[in-house]
């Protein structure tokens, strides 16, 4: 069987499911990195500036900081060109593009989740 593991198995066997989900969580976990990846899927490349810009509230000391672990985990490509003065570019690898999915389920289960806290919340009003 080796390391290649289907969704199917995954989900059969709790101690597969709790190792895949923590590889997962362990890429895309804390309060940047989800932010960082959601930067660079609008835009081909960027540069650290225009990253920084997309994320308020961001240090650049955090967005380095971040954005070298996610290199390190294969999620984010630097590039590195020999200009005047020198050019450096982030974008996203051909397995972190696999998130746009996720996101996408993500974005939309928060804009319901949303919608619905605050329907309870009018509903709570009117009958209070």
């Amino acid at each position: 069987m080796g390391n290649k593991m289907t969704l199917e198995q995954a989900k059969s066997c709790p101690i597969q499911f709790v190792l895949a989900m923590n590889d997962t969580l362990n890429v895309i976990s804390g309060k940047w990195k989800l932010q960082i990846i959601g930067s660079l899927l609008f835009g081909k490349t960027r540069r650290f500036t225009e990253i920084q810009r997309t994320i308020p509230k961001i240090t650049p000391r955090m967005l380095s900081k971040e954005l070298k672990e996610l290199e390190l985990n294969g999620i984010v490509k630097r590039t590195v060109y020999d200009s005047i003065p020198v050019t450096i570019e982030y974008e996203l690898t051909g397995s972190a593009r696999q998130l746009q999915e996720v996101m996408d389920t993500m974005i939309q289960w928060g804009i319901n989740h949303r919608k619905g806290l605050f329907e309870e919340e009018v509903t709570e009003k009117i009958a209070g």
